[in-house]
């Protein structure tokens, strides 16, 4: 799953380095750089990516926001995810918050779900996601097509 390997897209590594540091901890070693690279294709990939989890008021609230705009988005519940500790960990040396959901928008992340529906009550929300369709690859179930709702 880690395994894949290559440089990243201008925007994944441009949006990691306004985001925070990157580099692996020493605690985590190679596992904590898999999942750093992980979470960066993910972004780099899809419009929309939403760290959650099931249970998390919070995610649910930002999940939300996305469904009624009607904008697709790629989620990945780290709770039922097997690296979901681990990716957490990752976002935490990515973004500098240790909390959920962990909300990306066309590279970068927006924040979690008080920020997500703050941008979108301003009318910011939906200018951000537009500026996504030239950057981002069109992946089945990517969450890039716009306003198409997918989970």
């Amino acid at each position: 799953m880690f395994s894949r390997a290559g440089c990243f897209p201008r925007v994944a590594r441009t949006a990691c380095r306004r985001m925070g540091n990157f580099a692996s901890s020493t605690t985590g070693g190679s596992t904590s750089t898999a999942c750093v690279k992980f979470v960066n294709e993910l972004v780099s990939q899809n419009c929309v990516v939403i760290f959650s989890k099931t249970t998390c008021p919070y995610c649910k609230m930002a999940k939300n926001v996305f469904n009624e705009i009607g904008a697709s988005y790629k989620v990945i519940e780290l709770d039922e995810h097997n690296d979901g500790r681990r990716l957490q960990e990752a976002l935490a040396q990515i973004t500098g918050a240790k909390t959920v959901p962990r909300v990306f928008v066309n590279g970068n992340c927006i924040g979690g779900g008080s920020d997500t529906k703050q941008l979108h009550q301003r009318g910011k929300l939906v200018s951000l996601i537009n500026q996504c369709a030239p950057c981002c690859p069109s992946t089945e179930g990517s969450g890039s097509g716009l306003f198409q709702y997918a989970k």
